[in-house]
């Protein structure tokens, strides 16, 4: 049921909306990456999950652009 809202979510925002949200996800992982070096990661999950949405994001993104240019 989560999966569908996230996505739901998603397919409403711009393409430039999806890209910025795309690029804190990608600092939020790093951060995650490090603390996992670390050996202080409270959520270890959370690392597939903002893989899982980066990915999602994309798919959307390359939806919606080749949608503008099939219109």
């Amino acid at each position: 049921m989560k999966t569908k809202k996230v996505n739901e979510q998603i397919r409403k925002m711009t393409v430039e909306e999806l890209e910025k949200k795309i690029e804190e996800l990608k600092e939020e992982l790093f951060n995650l990456k490090f603390q996992a070096a670390l050996g202080n990661v409270e959520k270890p999950a959370r690392q597939k999950e903002i893989r899982k949405n980066i990915a999602r994001m994309k798919t959307i993104i390359t939806e919606k652009q080749a949608s503008n240019k099939n219109a």
